[in-house]
């Protein structure tokens, strides 16, 4: 076996676990469990072969820095 063939083989094998991660996450947010942290690590394996998923995956950051940054207010700004 080829060591090119090693290399498809491994990097099947973490695109499925990608989707497979995502569509568990999806699950998840009906149903009981972590559905978020699950869709965000299907994301990050993903975005290692996919540039969608990349994109994505920094909205996620830069969306949920902006979040945190409204509820928690930053505290060196008022000093």
């Amino acid at each position: 076996m080829s060591l090119e063939t090693v290399q498809q083989v491994k990097r099947f094998f973490k695109i499925l676990g990608g989707f497979t991660l995502l569509f568990v996450g999806v699950v998840m947010l009906v149903t009981p469990g972590p559905g978020w942290p699950a869709i965000i690590g299907g994301l990050a394996m993903l975005a290692a072969e996919f540039v969608w998923a990349r994109r994505l995956l920094n909205r996620l950051k830069s969306q949920g820095e902006r979040l945190r940054q409204s509820l928690i207010p930053s505290w060196t700004s008022k000093a």
